[in-house]
This record gives structure tokens, C-alpha cells and sequence, in this order.
């Protein structure tokens, strides 16, 4: 369902059940490449005035919304700036709700937080420097970047090489848009964090936007949860763009032409059921 701003349409459809039920409802939503522009380096990132002022409505009117991002749980509440949101960070394995200072580690990597750290010194930094490989330190995840890089192809396929490596040493590697992570296997995904902010019985609706693989995870909870009956509506929205992995547009219900068609709902739902859209 192609969205349209000006007339609404189908995506208006499928998301009113939501906008009539604001107390029983959650509005989720990737962070990076969602509601801030993907940049070369992610310190550059920054969450437009327009959605962070979208956001803020939102959470005083429905009844949960969250953030669920790659970034750590209180990175990414400082880059979107509202403490009234819950954050998922490391793909699920920090939680940050509400009025809390410091984020809920997932128990399950209990004791395996420096696995990916540890075998990437194994490697030694000199390999993945050397083919304009960037590493980011996010606690048990180990990010390895190659945008903007000098030769991106190259960079990607030494990511390869490592990656299957780090299969062998009993991790799990995640691949995002231009990016490897590597992760202690079990615990966390976008699939967890979406389990953990709908835990509330109180939820039965909700809504998910992202614009990468690992949200294709986040997407499969919200249906399994629907199919179970713990939600009466789910509303998966592809944010696309021309790194969007082919999936998004197949397994979401509602795809959206980027940053600005994403923002465009959130304003709408922000306006009270049965205005005009």
C-alpha cells in the first residue's frame, strides 16, 4: 500500500484501528535510516525537529511508544532526545523504559559480553583497518562499518571472511546496510525487544516502521503475536529506500518512500481519530 499524504488511503485503513484506540496501543519504530537520515558516521546522526515534536504528541496519547534500534539503549534516547519514550538498544539486549536512569541488560548474555570483543582481537585490527573496515564498540555487539570507506566492495568482502569466522567461534553475525555486527548468539533481535514492550496485556494493537533486515525480525513477532490473538491489529511498515533489502517492501503491509513518508504517518497519528487525512 503506497502512501499517499495527501488522500490517506489504504495505509490510513489499516492504521486507523490504531489512531480510534490510543490507550491500547503502541507505536514502535527503528531509529537510524527511520527517523534520522543515514550518515557516513553514526555520531553524525541527528533525529529531525519534525519527528522528535511527532514523537512527543504520540506519548502523551497513546498508551506506549518505543524506539528499538541497533544503537545502545541510551545512545539512542539521547539522539531522539525524550525521556517519555521506552528504548530497545543492542537489538534488544538493553532495555531503557520510561523514568529510568540506566538501562535493563538482557540476562540471557550474562557472562558472554565480551565474546565479540575477544575474538575480534584475535583477528587483529590491522585486518579489517587495512580494507577501510570502521569498528564501533556497542558492549557485547561489535559493529564493523565500510561506508564511505575507499573501496567499498573490497571492505564488504572482508566483512564476509570475518563474519564467517566469527560462525565458527560460536557468534552470531547480523548484517545491516553497510554494516556487520557481531553478537553472543541467543537473546536480544527486534523480534525479543518487541515481545518485551508488548508484554503489557493492556496492548492489543500496535505498529512497527523500519528500513532494514534485522526489522524484518521485529515485523515476524508482531504478526506471530497476532496470529496468537495478543494482538487484534499489527501493522508492519517498510520505510524504503535504495539500500532496502527486497524483503521490506514483500513483508510489510504498508511501505512508505523514506524519512518523510514515515514522519507523514506519525503526524497522523498524532491527530485525533477521525480527522480528516
Amino acid at each position: 500500500m503506497p502512501l499517499d499524504p495527501e488522500s490517506g488511503g489504504d495505509w490510513a485503513a489499516a492504521l486507523e484501528p490504531l489512531r480510534k484506540e490510543p490507550g491500547r496501543t503502541a507505536i514502535l519504530t527503528d531509529v537510524d535510516g527511520t527517523l534520522a537520515p543515514i550518515v557516513e558516521r553514526a555520531e553524525d546522526a541527528a533525529v529531525p525537529a519534525a519527528a522528535r515534536e511527532a514523537l512527543a504528541v504520540l506519548s502523551e496519547r497513546y498508551a506506549l511508544v518505543g524506539c528499538i534500534s541497533g544503537r545502545r539503549a541510551a545512545e539512542a534516547r539521547r539522539l531522539v532526545g525524550l525521556d517519555s519514550l521506552a528504548y530497545a538498544g543492542n537489538h534488544g539486549l538493553e532495555l531503557l523504559l520510561p523514568g529510568e536512569s540506566a538501562p535493563q541488560p538482557d540476562p540471557s548474555v550474562a557472562g558472554r559480553e565480551s565474546q565479540a570483543t575477544e575474538f575480534l582481537a584475535t583477528v587483529g585490527g590491522e585486518r579489517f583497518a587495512a580494507a577501510g573496515l570502521r569498528l564501533e564498540d556497542k558492549g557485547p555487539i561489535q559493529a564493523l562499518h565500510w561506508r564511505g570507506s575507499e573501496d567499498e566492495a573490497a571492505a564488504e568482502s572482508r566483512a564476509h571472511e570475518i563474519a564467517n569466522e566469527a560462525g565458527k567461534a560460536g557468534l552470531e553475525p547480523r548484517w545491516g546496510r553497510k554494516v556487520l555486527e557481531l553478537r553472543p548468539q541467543g537473546g536480544g533481535g527486534k523480534d525479543g525487544a518487541v515481545a518485551s514492550l508488548l508484554a503489557d496485556t493492556q496492548l492489543d494493537r500496535a505498529t512497527y516502521a523500519g528500513d532494514d533486515r534485522t526489522d524484518l525480525d521485529a515485523f515476524r513477532r508482531l504478526r506471530e503475536l497476532q496470529e496468537e490473538g495478543r494482538l487484534a491489529a499489527a501493522v508492519c511498515i517498510g520505510v524504503l529506500s535504495a539500500e532496502a533489502p527486497a524483503e521490506l517492501a514483500e513483508e510489510s503491509d504498508v511501505q512508505v518512500p523514506g524519512l518523510p513518508g514515515w514522519l507523514a504517518i506519525l503526524q497522523w497519528l498524532a491527530e485525533p481519530a477521525g480527522s480528516i487525512p
